[in-house]
């Protein structure tokens, strides 16, 4: 194994993120260390360094020459991250240095450097959890973090799923948590999509008993609901920057769903009034519009009947 990936190896042992277990930060960490490709783990030292002499030592001793105005990723994505962790400490000769400071430098702390000369040898799995035990794990933290921010789910069946933040997803949630009850009360939630994650419900098996195309999910619309005691199989788009069911739209999924024996019911959801307005001109006829600031009602776009499918209307 590489020196480069043997320092990955510690990084990600010290709960780094998997952002900061790439090259640049294993380089990084080899050069506060003074870690030559032959140097022994247990030979690592705690130089004080700047980031002109971190990217100097990678050039000479490893073979890496990164551009010179690659310095502020080095500090924004790897040393930042490792004074958080407590890999590191920022000018400990001098701790009032302005932060934009150009002789700003970084050393290794006691704790960190204990792990590294440890890398290889027995007590190394417990010195790197003893790191963690004193100054936690920066990928956790920052997973919790993530985690604070997503918009939770709650599903029919009181289970949660977490969506990535935003808007768009907020209006998700409004269609199945207060679209649903009103206008499909006992429907079965099937789909709902995530741009992040790509979909957080995906009842595939169901989908398939409806001859719904799962190989092809990311043509669903946002939200898909089905209610069994009526064959309804409810197709709803969450607009907040594009796509409500237009002509077009609508088309391609009576396409995509020739073979569903369910009856369709099309649905273009907005968090409110204003952006409806947007789009009124764009909606197909023969679907419904539904607006989260007035969960109680909807817009029927002029057909033979109202909230109900229309291929079998004569």
């Amino acid at each position: 194994m590489s020196k480069i990936s043997e320092a990955a190896e510690i990084l990600a042992a010290l709960g780094l993120p998997r952002a900061q277990q790439n090259d640049r930060s294993a380089l990084t960490l080899l050069a506060l260390a003074n870690i030559k490709p032959p140097t022994p783990w247990k030979s690592a030292e705690a130089p004080l360094l700047r980031t002109v002499d971190i990217m100097a030592f990678i050039r000479q001793d490893h073979g890496k020459d990164y551009a010179a105005n690659s310095r502020e990723t080095f500090r924004r994505q790897t040393l930042h991250q490792f004074e958080q962790a407590r890999i590191v400490d920022r000018n400990p000769d001098d701790p009032t240095r302005p932060t934009n400071s150009g002789k700003n430098a970084y050393r290794l702390t006691a704790d960190a450097l204990r792990v590294v000369q440890a890398f290889g040898q027995v007590g190394f799995t417990e010195a790197a959890a003893h790191f963690q035990t004193l100054h936690g794990s920066l990928a956790a933290s920052y997973r919790k973090e993530r985690e604070s921010h997503l918009v939770p789910l709650i599903l029919p069946d009181g289970t949660t799923a977490l969506l990535s933040p935003g808007d768009h997803n907020l209006l998700q949630v409004a269609v199945v948590e207060q679209f649903g009850p009103r206008f499909a009360p006992g429907a079965e939630v099937l789909y709902v999509g995530d741009t992040a994650q790509k979909h957080v419900v995906f009842a595939a098996e169901r989908l398939a008993s409806l001859k719904v195309p799962i190989t092809e999910h990311d043509k669903l619309p946002d939200v898909v609901l089905y209610l069994p005691e009526k064959r309804w199989l409810f197709l709803i788009e969450a607009v907040t920057t594009h796509g409500p069911v237009s002509p077009k739209r609508h088309a391609e999924l009576e396409k995509t769903l020739a073979a569903c024996p369910a009856d369709r019911v099309y649905v273009t959801a907005f968090l409110n009034t204003a952006d409806f307005k947007k789009y009124v001109a764009d909606i197909a006829w023969e679907t419904e519009v539904w607006m989260a600031d007035k969960p109680d009602h909807m817009v029927h776009f002029n057909g033979p009947k109202f909230l109900g499918p229309y291929r079998s209307v004569k």
